[in-house]
């Protein structure tokens, strides 16, 4: 990975599109930063399209499509997109492969992860959630090391469910999606774009590698390291900063290289 300031002009100013995770990606010890928001703004206003992608539940997006300088937000690890394209109402983009029973499927993925990792305990958030499970290892204390959620998914995988690893959560589902395939339906199915022409992606952890895959352009904030040795696929950038500052460091620099081009 390159810092992210070897950026050249001609390639900042081929940026349309920026995706980016959420959670220590634009925020910082649980808080969305001062910064991070105002790099948003700032990068709205320069034309750009945002797009979070994330493992946050449903409820949060439709905050988020209301709220934020954004134009679409992908929710639950890809179970769903919220888009309102031309500041219009906010519309619901389901992926097809989504179950309608999704928690009802899940309670037994939830109980046998509580009974076979000690700590391990459902996500606050979890009931603004449809489509996923969250356990959380380290978003609130007590702090689990990582192993635990090395475990976790182990369990949620023996159950025949789908599992990431994010920074604070394990995120299971049932059904073939990811943040992958859902951005590449909302670019070609919403937008009628390729995706993902002219875009960047911002990510921190391990269920960020198939974004870092897919772009040809993007970048990791510094606090990716201690999972860079685990991971099948690290993006071509990352910043000098973590989390929320990592993020406002990299707008300002590909923002001040387009002044340039």
């Amino acid at each position: 990975m390159r810092p992210i300031l070897e950026m050249a002009p001609a390639e900042a100013a081929s940026i349309r599109t920026v995706l980016f995770d959420i959670d220590d990606t634009i925020t910082t010890s649980g808080k969305l930063t001062a910064g991070a928001y105002s790099a948003m703004w700032s990068l709205a206003g320069a034309g750009l399209r945002l797009i979070p992608v994330t493992g946050r539940p449903a409820g949060w997006c439709d905050l988020i499509i209301r709220e934020w300088p954004v134009c679409a937000v992908i929710g639950e690890n890809g179970a769903f997109a919220l888009h309102a394209l031309n500041g219009g109402k906010p519309r619901l983009f389901l992926h097809p492969e989504a179950p309608h029973d999704a928690q009802l499927r899940l309670a037994a993925v939830r109980e046998a992860v509580l009974a076979a990792v000690p700590g391990s305990r459902v996500a606050q958030d979890q009931f603004c959630r449809k489509y996923d499970l969250a356990i959380d290892f380290s978003e609130d204390a007590p702090r689990l090391p990582l192993s635990a959620a090395e475990e976790i998914r182990r369990v949620c995988i023996a159950h025949g469910a789908h599992a990431k690893i994010s920074s604070i959560h394990v995120n299971a589902w049932f059904g073939d999606y990811d943040k992958r395939s859902m951005a590449e339906l909302l670019f070609r199915e919403v937008f009628r774009e390729v995706p993902f022409a002219g875009s960047i992606f911002f990510g921190d952890s391990p269920n960020d590698a198939p974004m870092f895959e897919a772009f040809p352009l993007a970048c990791a904030v510094a606090n990716i390291a201690p999972f860079a040795d685990s991971m099948p696929c690290l993006p071509p950038y990352v910043t000098s900063l973590p989390g929320g500052a990592g993020f406002a460091e990299a707008a300002a620099h590909i923002l001040a290289q387009r002044g340039r081009a």
